[in-house]
């Protein structure tokens, strides 16, 4: 009985082994064998604007922060909430949520008139804009979630353009819908 090793050096290829008929078979078929490309998925921070699903490219964000004192700024934009100190800087504070008409009006949330008070659950998210660093409010912010290619969706007609042209897409996972925005239009 000839030994494993022998019977396995038949099994394995070898440099100088005739392989041509394989060839023919696998030329011969209709059948295109193109490595298939896997998919790298991005990472997204969710987070929650009125009860929605919102997500944004993690490499955006700088960092989340609890909502910290806001000082009021005299005749400023509409969506500008006020700004904040982060560790030695001064940082504007937007809301976005009249600019996807979520809201109305921006929350007075600065000032000797302050109507609301911040839930809990409320955060800061600090990201990189086109003028330097400034602040998003949002309701909640949920998890990272990392979304692949072919779970991402073109923003359908009519949800873009106008006023809530910083809807670039939707992203499905599972039962979960987010809707993914481009910060810096959101900020504009």
């Amino acid at each position: 009985m000839p030994s494993l090793s022998v019977l396995l050096d038949s099994f394995f290829y070898r440099p100088d082994e005739d392989v041509g008929l394989i060839q023919e078979v696998v030329a011969g078929t209709d059948e295109s064998l193109e490595p298939v490309a896997e998919e790298v998925p991005e990472e997204y921070l969710a987070f929650q604007l009125e009860g929605e699903l919102y997500a944004v490219p993690i490499h955006g964000v700088r960092e989340i922060v609890k909502v910290p004192p806001l000082t009021e700024v005299p005749r400023a934009a509409p969506n500008l909430l006020g700004v904040m100190y982060l560790r030695g800087e001064v940082l504007p504070v937007y809301d976005i949520k009249v600019k996807l008409r979520l809201a109305d009006n921006a929350p007075l949330v600065a000032g000797p008139d302050a109507t609301v008070t911040p839930p809990r659950g409320t955060r800061i998210i600090v990201v990189q804009a086109s003028d330097g660093l400034a602040g998003i409010w949002v309701d909640a912010v949920n998890e990272v979630v990392r979304l692949r290619p072919s779970m991402l969706e073109l923003a359908p007609p009519g949800v873009g353009g106008g006023e809530r042209d910083c809807v670039v897409g939707l992203g499905r996972r599972k039962q979960e819908l987010f809707i993914l925005l481009d910060l810096w239009q959101a900020l504009s």
